[in-house]
């Protein structure tokens, strides 16, 4: 089981950081990245992630 996770921060040292680790996770997917929280709310609501890191 693959567990789809979206990044929100509106830095993007700090999503590429996380993204990083995350992505050694095997059983972690990175499935997208916002830079806000509208954009966050947007890509939430079209990539129905199971966990947002904000």
């Amino acid at each position: 089981m693959t567990i789809k996770v979206l990044l929100a921060d509106d830095q993007a040292l700090v999503r590429a950081g996380f993204r990083a680790l995350l992505g050694r996770a095997k059983t972690l997917d990175v499935v997208g990245e916002a830079v806000s929280g509208d954009d966050a709310v947007e890509q939430a609501e079209r990539l129905r992630p199971d966990v947002i890191l904000m």
